[in-house]
Formats: C-alpha cells, sequence, structure tokens
C-alpha cells in the first residue's frame, strides 16, 4: 500500500525516544511523529500522551525519496474552540472632582508633571555645576582672564 501526503491513516506505536514515535502503518511502512506533531498543548514527556502498542491516527506529512515518512498526531485532532475574550470595559475619563465643604481642610495637591521637572532640572543643574568646580580644581585648572 502506497501512503499519500494528506491522507490520515491509523497506525500502532513501535517505539517511543525522546524525540519522537516511531509508528507501523499498514503495508509493512514506519513512519516517526516528531514530538512537536503528538499534541496541541506542551508535550516535555512523550510518554505522557503515548504508550508502545497503542493504537493511533496519523496524518502523513511528507514522504522524502528515501522513504521516510513524516507523520502528525495533532493534525487528526479538532483544533480547540477559543474562548471568547472578556470584554474590557471602555475608557471613561475621570469625573471631575467634587468640590469639597467649605469648612473641610483641603489636602494639598500632588504637583503638576511640569512642575516636578523643573525642580529636577534646577537640582540637577546645581549638581552638575558643583561637580564641575570640584573636578576643576582636581585638574589643577583655573581659570584665565
Amino acid at each position: 500500500m502506497e501512503v499519500e501526503v494528506g491522507s490520515i491513516v491509523s497506525g500502532r506505536v513501535t517505539g517511543i525516544t525522546k524525540f519522537g514515535a516511531f509508528v507501523a502503518l499498514e503495508g509493512g511502512k514506519s513512519g516517526l511523529v516528531h514530538i512537536s506533531e503528538v499534541s496541541r498543548s506542551f508535550v516535555n514527556d512523550i510518554h505522557d500522551f503515548l504508550t508502545e502498542g497503542q493504537e493511533v491516527q496519523v496524518k502523513v506529512l511528507s514522504v522524502s525519496p528515501e522513504g521516510k515518512i513524516n507523520l502528525s498526531i495533532k493534525q487528526t485532532q479538532e483544533v480547540p474552540a477559543l474562548r471568547p475574550r472578556p470584554q474590557r470595559p471602555a475608557f471613561r475619563a475621570p469625573a471631575a472632582p467634587v468640590p469639597a465643604a467649605p469648612s473641610a481642610p483641603v489636602p494639598p495637591q500632588e504637583p503638576s508633571f511640569e512642575d516636578k521637572l523643573k525642580q529636577f532640572m534646577t537640582i540637577s543643574d546645581s549638581k552638575q555645576s558643583e561637580f564641575n568646580r570640584h573636578m576643576a580644581g582636581k585638574r589643577g585648572g583655573r581659570r584665565r582672564k
């Protein structure tokens, strides 16, 4: 019997290795199911999915000129239905803050980004100029007029 690429045939697992399983097909032929073609889920240990002597349905992926047959078990299985993603709520701008009662103390507001940046730049400039003066003193350099 000649195996055709794309056909689904039944076979028996004859050997299991760390990289896949050998499957005996009808007509005395044998093919390999690579570990990546065993299941749609991650396969760490092939023994968790297959045992020697187990009957399996396989799809013929390719036949090389040397007669090597590549098989797949996962392509014979149904594709699991995708779970619908939960919908995220639409973005809504925060509501305007409610003015506090006149008698309640007003909590201090956090400075804006621009204010923080201005403060950082001022501190950074003073530190940089101090560092430059310090390094000029170490180099022995004096300012010339």
